[in-house]
Order: structure tokens, then C-alpha cells, then sequence
């Protein structure tokens, strides 16, 4: 019997599936294996020498504590110069380390080049209700309808490189990296090059990572203290009450106290030698015409005294390598006897917007848009422990774009716009013109598929960039610059949950989806204004939702990515900006 057509047409789709997968895992362990090559690097000590070039302050650099011999050259994974980093375990150029294997051949697929458009495929992250205005886009005459992501193969008159390869022209874009392999990818990209570290007063230490565990100095407490207001006793009662003001803190004496007798003492004085109890002075009755002090409890020896070592004993480690600095930090520092603490320098990030037809200030008019970006970034990338310097607005200028980067001392780069492949689009032709190393081309995620990380030539710093839509954006902050900045800055993962949706989330049939959410009671839900062009559902949100491809039914639980002022309090002078 002949198979049914559509049978046939069924089996070929999946095989096309299943060969499209086997391609973006190829392309990802790729790039994961790039960067294995790179060994982690501990955090330099902080320099104590007083040389010249020292990072003392925050927004300063920082050489490495270590310096190579006269004649040799720096250990991988080390500073060489003012927001530069070696490329770990791997040449500086595009060609393989001599015994290192090379980059994998391009993959069989080529990318879809889309409309012509700064944020690529506009039908493939738009839906029909989201037709607003493009963040960073210029106008655009191309009237054929962009391929959908994942379509067949196409020519692309403006091909990315490969994956792993240095930025050019010439090469074919691979397909999309998967979301989990690009977010794992961008932070262990992070942790290759950590920031030596600094010396910090506690006063400026809020928000930092900590570089080196807080060690207890002494015990604490480092003597026996009491606990309450009341008397101390020694030996059974009832005691002979003992004339004078009593013990005060910081004013204790050491004498010791004789069985029988009582006195007055004050919370956090130093407690006498032999005394057996502190009886708080609402438990007790003091008879003045005899002179003597009763219990109207029973009394236990040990009560309400704190003794020494009772929180911890010299030498103990009270808080790791990696632990953010918060107030409570600071507090269990200052009563450690810590002055100052040794930190990770807050990573700089340079931001530039590109784009002519963004505006600054006032209403959107002919054919301008405001720039939502600009005033969105940099509070965010505070909020997640970096330095920001304010945005630097580019246009649509090659050449200032290339002398931005270039000339850039930062720690990690972003741009945004210009990731796709239209006539004004030039962060690809720039980072082939400097040489930079295309790491990522595109991640499968609605929005923000467009996103890209490279590594710019010469030990220089990362560049993320986002799409020009918002939304897009956010998404590839999320799954890129967040946590390639949190491998730079030593601070620990986000812990990993999930929650029940509280309703059938549609998503994308290919890519997986980031659908901002709040939470209710005990589940998420999702919100609406979540096209790739709009921040109206994210300006509402405490969190995203990681859809999978094909979406889920109510009641399924999908992992969960906090925002990071889901829970700041005022403390937090903004989320430690």
C-alpha cells in the first residue's frame, strides 16, 4: 500500500525539525567549547603596593595585583591594560591555537535575512497587533515579507559570521542559539576574566562582591555580656544586694562577684567573674529595708547571660568569596572589626544608541520615535551591580561607532539597533572591520532573536547587542549582558524556580518565549502589551515567564526570571545603585 502524502510530507518536516535542533546544539557546544578553553581565573589580589594605576575607587582601573617578569608575557585570564582582558587560553585572532582544534565548519544553514530593518524579521517577533514603531530603526522600502525563523535556507546579501568565527563579511550566520545555551555561554564567558579586586571602606562597600571571605577576628562575643536589663547573681538566692550604680556598658568591671551577692547590670555590659545568672528586673523583687534581691521565678544558671563565642570563635569563616555586600553585611563586618573589605570592582558597562531617528525629549513626530532605551538601560545594569557611564547617542554612524568601540575602556559594551542586516545596520560590518569575535548570532527567543555577543579583538571587552524594539531588548539583557555581568562581577547564579501559569500561554513553534508576568497567590500571570515593540506589560511586571517552544496550557509551571526590583526594599538605595 502507498504511504499517504501527507504522511510523507509529515516525516519530512520532522526529520527538518530534528536536523534543525541538531544544529542549534551543534552551534552552541561550539561556542561552550570556545570558551572551555578558557580557564577560570581566580580574582586577583587587591593591589596594596600603592603603584601607580591601582584601582582605589569605584569607576577607576584596576591593574592585576601580579605582574608578569621583564620579558615574559601575562598569565591567561589576567588584566593587560585599562578595560582590556587576554583572551584566556586562546589566540587573539580569528585562526585556532596552534594543537587547538578550529572552529567547526559553517553550518548547512543559513540565516533569513529578513526585511530590511534594525531589528530583523518583523513578522517573525511582531504580531499582527503590534505594528509600533521600531526602537533604532530607519526607514525601510523592502515590501517582501521577511521568512519566518526556522524557514528553509536563503541567500543573505549581508551574511553573519560563523559561529565562533571572527566577525566577516563573507561568512554565512548560522542558526540561532538555544536560550539556555546562550545564557550559560555568556556567563561562563563572564567568569573567565573576573576584576582584580579592591579594598574598599565599609562606607562604599554596599552593593560589591566579596573577593575574600570575612574571617572572624575574635570571638563574639568577646566576653560574657548580658542579655536583658536586670541584676546579676552569684550563687543562690536570696542575694545580698550590692551598693553603687552597677555595671553599664563599656563600663563593666572585672572584679569578681562573691556568692550571695547582687548587682545591677545594663544590657551589653561585660559580666563579672563567677556570676551565675542574670535575672531580668521584671523577675525580681528587691526588699531595700533588708537589703536583699528575690527571684519571683525560678532561676536557671545561664539565663539571659551571652557568652563568650556564643555567635562565632576566631577564625571562623562568616561570609564567602561571592557574598553581595548588604547592609547586614556591612553590620556583621563592622562588629567583626572590619574597617574595610576586599570586593570585586563593580563592572563598567559603556551603552551606545544608535539610530537617527530617535528622539531625546517631547512627542513622537514624523517618522521620530523617542528613545525608550537610553533612560532604561543604565538604571537596569546599576540595578545588577555595574557601573554605567551615560549613554552616548551615535545615529546611524559607522565610523562613530567604530571609534566608540574601539576607544572604549569598559568591561562589557551594549548596543542597540543596528543587529540586523538593513542598509543602516552596522554593528556586524564593524566588529568585522575591527576583528572582533562573533560568539553569538541570534539566540531562539521572542522576542529579541536578534541578539548578538561577540568579543572585540586584542583581549578586548564583550559587546552584547540588543535589538532596537524595547521588549527585545529586555530579552536579551536577560539572556545575555545580565548574566555575562554577573560572571564578571563574581556575584552568585539566580536561584532557579518555577511557577504554575495562572492560563494558556501561546509561544513561538521553534524558539522559546519570555512572556512578562506577575505573581498572584501561589502562580504567575501573564500580562498583556508583550509584543516585542512594547514596554507597557514589562513597565507591570515583577518577572518573565520562560515559555517553551509551543507554549503551555494553565496550570503548567515554567521557570521564572525575577526582575531585579521585584523585591528591593528602601534600603537598597535603588537596588544598590
Amino acid at each position: 500500500m502507498t504511504p499517504h502524502r501527507g504522511d510523507a510530507r509529515a516525516a519530512e518536516e520532522r526529520a527538518a525539525e530534528e536536523e534543525r535542533a541538531a544544529e542549534e546544539e551543534r552551534a552552541v557546544e561550539q561556542a561552550l567549547a570556545l570558551v572551555a578553553r578558557r580557564p577560570q581565573a581566580p580574582y586577583p589580589p587587591p593591589d596594596r603596593s600603592g603603584e601607580a594605576g591601582t584601582r582605589t575607587e569605584p569607576g577607576t582601573r584596576t591593574e592585576p595585583g601580579v605582574h608578569p617578569e621583564p620579558g615574559t608575557h601575562p598569565e591567561p585570564g589576567t588584566r593587560t591594560g585599562p578595560g582590556t582582558h587576554t583572551a584566556p587560553g586562546a589566540p587573539t585572532s580569528s585562526a585556532p591555537a596552534q594543537g587547538d582544534p578550529g572552529p567547526e565548519a559553517p553550518e548547512p544553514g543559513c540565516r533569513p535575512p529578513g526585511p530590511v530593518s534594525r531589528n530583523g524579521s518583523a513578522s517573525a517577533d511582531a504580531g499582527p497587533a503590534d505594528t509600533a514603531p521600531v526602537h533604532g530603526a530607519g526607514p525601510t522600502h523592502d515590501p517582501t515579507p521577511a521568512p519566518v525563523h526556522g524557514a528553509g535556507p536563503t541567500h543573505d546579501p549581508t551574511p553573519a559570521p560563523v559561529h565562533g568565527r571572527s566577525a566577516s563579511p563573507q561568512a554565512h550566520r548560522p542558526r540561532a542559539a538555544a536560550w539556555d545555551g546562550a545564557r550559560a555561554l555568556a556567563e561562563r564567558l563572564g567568569r573567565t576574566a573576573p576584576l582584580a579586586a579592591h579594598r574598599l571602606p565599609l562606607d562604599r562597600a554596599l552593593g560589591h562582591v566579596l573577593a575574600e571571605a570575612v574571617v572572624a577576628l575574635t570571638d563574639l562575643p568577646s566576653f560574657d555580656t548580658s542579655a536583658m536589663d536586670g541584676w546579676v547573681v552569684a550563687g543562690p538566692g536570696p542575694w545580698t544586694v550590692r551598693e553603687g550604680e552597677g555595671l553599664l556598658a563599656g563600663r563593666g568591671s572585672s572584679e569578681p562577684l562573691p556568692d550571695g551577692h547582687a548587682l545591677r547590670i545594663a544590657t551589653g555590659a561585660r559580666l563579672p567573674a563567677d556570676a551565675t545568672a542574670v535575672i531580668r528586673s521584671e523577675h525580681a523583687h528587691c526588699d531595700e529595708a533588708k537589703g536583699l534581691l528575690h527571684a519571683t521565678r525560678d532561676v536557671v544558671p545561664g539565663q539571659d547571660i551571652r557568652p563568650r563565642g556564643q555567635e562565632c570563635r576566631s577564625g571562623d569563616e562568616l561570609l564567602p568569596v561571592g557574598t553581595v555586600v548588604t547592609p547586614p553585611v556591612l553590620g556583621l563586618a563592622a562588629a567583626a572589626g572590619y574597617d574595610a573589605l576586599v570586593a570585586v570592582p563593580r563592572p563598567r558597562v559603556d551603552v551606545f544608541v544608535l539610530g537617527d531617528e530617535l528622539l531625546t525629549a517631547g512627542l513622537p513626530r514624523e517618522g521620530l520615535i523617542r528613545d525608550a532605551l537610553g533612560p532604561m538601560l543604565a538604571p537596569w545594569l546599576r540595578s545588577l551591580g555595574a557601573e554605567v557611564a551615560e549613554p552616548r547617542r551615535l545615529g546611524d554612524d559607522a565610523d562613530a561607532l567604530r571609534e566608540a568601540l574601539v576607544t572604549s575602556d569598559a568591561d562589557l559594551i551594549l548596543t542597540t539597533g543596528g543587529t540586523a542586516a538593513g542598509p543602516v545596520d552596522h554593528v556586524h560590518p564593524v566588529l568585522a572591520r575591527i576583528g572582533a569575535e562573533l560568539l553569538i548570532d541570534g539566540v531562539a527567543v521572542r522576542p529579541g532573536h536578534p541578539m548578538l555577543l561577540a568579543q572585540l579583538p586584542d583581549g578586548g571587552p564583550c559587546l552584547v547587542g540588543l535589538p532596537g524594539n524595547p521588549l527585545a531588548a529586555v530579552s536579551a539583557l536577560l539572556t545575555l549582558a545580565e548574566p555575562l555581568l554577573r560572571g564578571i562581577a563574581g556575584r552568585p547564579a539566580q536561584d532557579r524556580y518555577r511557577a504554575p501559569v495562572h492560563e494558556e500561554v501561546h509561544a513561538h513553534p521553534h524558539d522559546t518565549r519570555l512572556i512578562p508576568v506577575v505573581h498572584r497567590d501561589d502562580s504567575v500571570v501573564p500580562l498583556h502589551y508583550n509584543g516585542p515593540a512594547m514596554l507597557r506589560g514589562i513597565a507591570a511586571a515583577d518577572g518573565l515567564a520562560v515559555v517553551p517552544p509551543g507554549g503551555v496550557r494553565s496550570g503548567t509551571e515554567v521557570e521564572i526570571l525575577d526582575l531585579p526590583w521585584a523585591s528591593a526594599s528602601p534600603w537598597t538605595e535603588g537596588c544598590f545603585t
